[in-house]
């Protein structure tokens, strides 16, 4: 399926990441700095021609004006499905750890959690297919390469998914504000996944009752709940901290 990649960062890591993918490559007329020539360079090591383009055709072609003067043609490549998750956790050789995003919307925080879970080795993010986004340009731009890199993996029936990870040993923690613990007395050493609502309604009832357990995050100000790419790092990160110890 083609799509596009919009933004410096993104196309950059397009282009080390996964070049086979990308057909074609546009840039403004007037970017001209050092950071625009090094992406050139990348393009044209991989054997491509990145074409010059005004400003307006630009803002056509990507349908936005949020894309810095850089756009790529991206043939995104089938994506994961549940049996590929199987396989992927029969492989691995560290302790799991995955992030569900039960209805996330917003192709903004999609982007942001993705590029969270990379920082934090997340080895697969799962979602929904259905009153979910997807990898859109826009959940790509802000993952800043992230959506290359963090398989994503769509799934029909979600509660299901869950029931057969945890088959496999996975133990879903999911995240309310009904919880009577906290992540900061949680242990996240043994496999897990995070489960975050979707923004402002939190978990859906299934997914809530198909969870290990449920966590919150202590707040200590006059806010009652974080956006849910910020609740996600301060989750995935409590996780690194205590596999650190």
């Amino acid at each position: 399926m083609k799509t596009l990649i919009t933004g410096i960062h993104a196309v950059e890591s397009a282009l080390k990441n996964d070049a086979d993918n990308i057909s074609q490559v546009w840039i403004a007329e007037s970017k001209r700095n050092q950071r625009v020539k090094e992406l050139i360079h990348h393009a044209q090591k991989r054997g491509l021609i990145a074409h010059r383009a005004d400003m307006k055709m630009l803002d056509k072609l990507a349908k936005t004006r949020q894309h810095q003067g850089v756009v790529a043609e991206y043939n995104a490549p089938a994506s994961f499905d549940e049996n590929d998750l199987l396989d992927l956790l029969d492989k691995l050789d560290s302790t799991p750890l995955l992030l569900v995003l039960d209805g996330v919307t917003d192709p903004h925080n999609l982007g942001a959690c993705l590029r969270t879970a990379d920082a934090a080795g997340v080895q697969a993010v799962i979602a929904p297919k259905d009153n979910a986004v997807g990898l859109t340009p826009a959940a790509r731009k802000v993952a800043s390469g992230a959506a290359e890199t963090v398989p994503f993996v769509q799934v029909t029936n979600l509660v299901r998914t869950m029931e057969k990870l945890k088959k496999m040993g996975i133990w879903f923690i999911g995240t309310s504000d009904k919880a009577t613990g906290d992540i900061y007395t949680q242990n996240f050493k043994t496999p897990t996944a995070i489960v975050m609502g979707a923004e402002g309604k939190g978990l859906r009832r299934l997914t809530e009752e198909h969870c290990d357990e449920l966590v919150s995050i202590p707040m200590a100000g006059q806010v009652s709940s974080l956006n849910v790419s910020v609740a996600t790092g301060v989750c995935l990160f409590e996780v690194i901290r205590q596999r650190q110890d």
